[in-house]
C-alpha cells in the first residue's frame, strides 16, 4: 500500500499497480492518469489536488508522441434538490403518485473539499476516491472511473444523508476557466448545431441523444448521462430540455459550464424524482468521453452506446413493446379529425426497431363498460388500426388496460380481435352474437374474465405491479384461481421507482418475479414501457425497453398473433433497456420457460451475450421455494462494445428455478425467465 503527502492531502496509491494498464503518476499538483485506447493512442486526466484550482488541469489525447488538449483548467460541478417524500403507509418508497415539485425544496451546489485521495484498481477500472464532497444534508465523495481501452471515464457524486424521507434530483456537469464552443443535435430539426456562446446567462436545451459536446480547433469534449437510469419515471416522455450551457447556471455556478440537467416539475403530472432513504449512497453521475476528432464525429461515438436509439435486429428474434397509451382511436379516429396516412406514432416505433407493438388504449378515455354502441365501434376503430398499419416488418397489435374484476391494474392481450364488454347484467348472455360485429362477449366478474380468457386464448398480467393503481397487487389475488391460471401471465418491469444508490433498475418487480417462483407459479415478467404520447420529439429512447420473442418471422394481422403470445406464455423471450442482450441462454441445455431435472444438484450455466458499455455483473438468481440466493459475477475485466461466450458451474441443490441478470457501468441492464428445476 503507497501513500504519499501532496499539499497535505493524503494520496493512496493503487495496491497493485499492475492490475490494468492505466498508469497513475504522481505530479507536482496531484496526479497524471494515462489509459492506452484501441487504437494505440492515449487518453490523459491531470489532476490538481489544490482546493483554489480546478480539478481537472488538462484532458488529453496523446497519439504517436503528440499530446492533444481537449479541455484545460475543467472543474465537475454538482446541483441538487433536496426534497421531501411522502411515505405514505400503503406505500412506503415504492410511490409513483408524489409530486415533490408541489413541496418546498431546497437546491445547492455540492462543495468539494480535498481532504485526501484513494486510488484502485479492479481490472479494466480504476476509481479514483476524492473526499470529501458536502451540501447541508448530504455528504460522501467525488469519484471517477476510468474504462480502459475507450476513452471514457465516469464522474460521480457518491453521496448519503441521516434524514428520512428525501427525495432528490441533481443537474451536473463541468465548468471551465473561460467560454468554449458547445454543440449538440437540435431535438428539433436534428440538425448539428454550435451554440452562441452565452455570456451572461446559462440556457437549458432539448437535444438528441442527451449529449452535449464542448469543443475547441482541437478536439470535443462529450458530456451525457446514464441513458435510462438518469431520467426518473414519468407518464410522459417529453424532451424536457436535458442539457444546459453557458454562465450562471441557475444563478449557482458562476462559471461558463456545459452539462446535463433534470426539469424539476417533469411533466407537471405525478412527479417522484428520485428516492433517497437514510444511509443509502446516492450515486449521482455522468459521462464523459474524449475525442481529438470533430463534435459531429464524437458524438457519432456516442450514439454507439444506444445503438443510436435503436434496438438492433437479432437472428431469430422479434421485439416486443408493450404498454402504451398513445389514445389515437379516442383522441383523432373517434373525434372526427382528419387520419394522416401513416401516423407518427407509427413510424417512432419502426424507426427505434420495435417489430411489435402492444397497445394499451382506452386509458379512462373511452367506454368500457358501454353503452354497447359506443363499444363496439371504438374496438372495431382499433382493429381496424391495427390492421391498416400493420406489415410484413411491423404489427401494431390491440390491447387494453381494462381494471375490471380482477383487483388493481392488468393488461389484456388477446391473439386475435375479441369483442368485449366489461359490464353484464342479468337478463344479458355472456356471449352473443351481434350484427355487424360477430361475436360480443359480456363480462360481469373475474370468474366470467378468466373464461373469456380461456376461451379466446388471452393473457393477462399486472400493470406496474406493486406501485401506481397496481399497489398490493398481484399479492392481494396470488391465492385467486385466475391467477393461478396460465392465462393469468405474471407482471411487467419499468424502471420504477427511482434510486441512485443502486446498480440495477427496477428492483420492485425483479423482486417479484422471485417472490412468484417462489410461490411455485410459472409466471413470467415482460418490460412494459408505460407512456402516453409517442412522438419523434421525445425522449422516447430513455424511458423505453424492449422484449427479444424467440420468433423468426412475424405473423400477419389478418391471420392472428398468437404466436406472439405463445412466446410470452412460454418464457421464450429476454427483456433488456437495449444496451445488452442475451442471444442465448441455457442451463444444462434447459432454454428459459423450461424443466430441468437436476443431477447432483449442480448444473452449467451458459451464456452468450453483446453489450455496448462495459459490463458491471452478472447475477444468478435462484430460490427454494421460501429464500433467494444470489451469486454475483464481477466483469470488471470486459471493455466496451463486446461479444462474448460465458459458461457457469451452479450449485443449485434443492433449488427450484434459477435465471440471470447481467447489468453494465451506466446501470442499463438485460434480464431472462426462469429455468424451473426439479431434484
Amino acid at each position: 500500500m503507497a501513500f504519499s503527502m501532496h499539499a497535505q492531502i493524503q494520496i493512496q496509491l493503487p495496491k497493485n499497480q499492475v492490475a490494468n494498464n492505466t498508469d497513475v503518476t504522481r505530479t507536482k499538483e496531484g496526479l497524471l492518469l494515462s489509459w492506452p485506447l484501441k487504437n494505440g493512442s492515449i487518453a490523459e486526466l491531470n489532476l490538481n489536488f489544490d482546493n483554489d484550482k480546478p480539478l481537472f488541469s488538462e484532458l488529453s489525447i496523446l497519439d504517436s508522441g503528440k499530446r492533444t488538449s481537449i479541455a484545460e483548467s475543467a472543474d465537475p460541478v454538482f446541483l441538487l434538490n433536496e426534497g421531501s417524500r411522502t411515505l405514505k403507509p400503503e406505500n412506503g418508497w415504492t410511490i409513483f403518485f408524489d409530486k415533490v415539485h408541489t413541496r418546498p425544496y431546497e437546491s445547492h451546489v455540492l462543495k468539494l473539499n480535498k481532504k485526501s485521495v484513494e486510488v484502485s484498481k479492479n481490472a479494466n477500472r480504476t476509481v479514483v476516491s476524492i473526499s470529501e464532497i458536502t451540501s447541508p444534508s448530504f455528504s460522501g465523495k467525488l469519484e471517477l472511473t476510468i474504462y480502459n481501452g475507450i476513452p471514457l471515464f465516469n464522474i460521480a457524486a457518491v453521496i448519503s444523508t441521516d434524514e428520512n424521507a428525501k427525495a432528490v434530483l441533481y443537474d451536473a456537469g463541468l465548468t471551465f476557466e473561460s467560454a468554449t464552443n458547445v454543440s449538440y443535435l437540435d431535438n428539433a430539426n436534428s440538425r448539428f448545431e454550435t451554440a452562441e456562446v452565452q455570456i451572461d446567462s446559462a440556457t437549458n436545451k432539448a437535444v438528441k441523444f442527451r449529449t452535449a459536446l464542448a469543443h475547441g480547433e482541437k478536439g470535443a469534449l462529450a458530456i451525457f448521462p446514464p441513458p435510462h437510469q438518469y431520467f426518473y419515471p414519468l407518464d410522459e416522455a417529453f424532451n424536457l430540455k436535458s442539457v444546459w450551457h453557458g454562465k450562471n447556471y441557475r444563478d449557482m455556478v458562476g462559471k461558463f459550464g456545459v452539462g446535463i440537467r433534470h426539469e424539476p416539475d417533469g411533466d407537471n403530472r405525478f412527479v417522484p424524482w428520485f428516492n433517497a432513504p437514510p444511509k443509502s449512497e446516492q450515486r449521482l453521475n455522468f459521462f464523459a468521453y474524449l475525442g481529438s476528432e470533430s463534435p459531429e464525429t464524437v458524438l457519432e461515438e456516442i450514439k454507439k452506446f444506444t445503438n443510436g436509439d435503436t434496438y438492433r435486429p437479432l437472428e431469430n428474434h422479434k421485439t416486443l413493446s408493450s404498454h402504451f397509451h398513445n389514445e389515437f382511436i379516442i383522441n383523432v379516429v373517434r373525434a372526427g379529425k382528419e387520419v394522416p396516412e401513416k401516423p407518427e406514432f407509427v413510424d417512432v416505433f419502426k424507426d427505434m426497431g420495435v417489430d411489435i407493438v402492444h397497445l394499451g388504449e382506452f386509458h379512462y378515455t373511452a367506454h368500457p363498460q358501454g353503452p354497447d354502441s359506443l363499444r363496439l365501434q371504438e374496438l372495431k376503430a382499433l382493429f381496424d388500426m391495427g390492421e391498416r398499419w400493420s406489415d410484413d416488418e411491423f404489427l401494431l397489435l390491440p390491447g387494453e388496460e381494462p381494471n375490471e374484476f380482477l383487483g388493481g391494474h392488468y393488461m389484456a392481450f388477446f391473439p386475435k380481435p375479441v369483442y368485449w364488454i366489461m359490464a353484464r347484467s342479468e337478463d344479458q348472455p355472456f356471449v352473443s352474437e351481434v350484427p355487424d360485429f360477430g361475436k360480443v362477449y359480456r363480462i360481469g366478474n373475474s370468474d366470467e374474465m378468466l373464461k373469456l380468457l380461456e376461451l379466446e386464448n388471452g393473457l393477462v398480467w399486472t400493470a406496474h405491479p406493486r406501485i401506481k393503481g397496481s399497489t398490493g397487487y398481484p399479492d392481494a389475488y396470488k391465492n385467486e384461481t385466475f391467477f393461478k391460471s396460465d392465462r393469468f401471465l405474471g407482471g411487467a418491469w419499468k424502471a420504477m421507482p427511482a434510486d441512485l444508490s443502486t446498480p440495477k433498475l427496477g428492483l420492485r418487480v425483479l423482486d417479484l418475479l422471485d417472490d412468484m417462483n417462489n410461490w411455485g407459479h410459472q409466471k413470467k415478467v415482460l418490460a412494459e414501457a408505460d407512456l402516453f404520447t409517442i412522438s419523434f420529439e421525445n425522449e422516447m429512447y430513455a424511458h423505453m425497453n424492449v422484449n427479444y420473442l424467440k420468433m423468426p418471422n412475424l405473423p400477419s394481422f389478418s391471420e392472428g398473433w398468437g404466436n406472439v403470445l405463445d412466446q410470452l406464455s412460454q418464457g421464450s423471450f429476454f427483456s433488456t433497456t437495449g444496451e445488452i442482450r442475451i442471444p442465448a441462454f441455457k442451463v444444462d441445455g434447459k432454454e428459459s420457460g423450461e424443466s430441468l431435472q437436476l443431477k447432483n444438484g449442480e448444473a452449467k450455466i451458459d451464456l452468450e451475450l453483446d453489450w455496448t458499455f462495459p459490463l458491471n455483473f452478472i447475477e444468478i438468481i435462484s430460490g427454494d421455494g421460501n429464500s433467494v440466493f444470489r451469486e454475483r459475477i464481477d466483469m470488471n475485466h470486459t471493455n466496451a462494445f463486446g461479444t462474448d461466450k460465458f459458461s457457469f458451474e451452479a450449485e443449485l441443490k434443492n433449488r427450484k428455478w434459477v435465471r440471470i441478470e447481467v447489468w453494465d457501468v451506466a446501470a442499463n441492464g438485460a434480464f431472462t425467465q426462469t429455468v424451473y428445476l426439479k431434484d
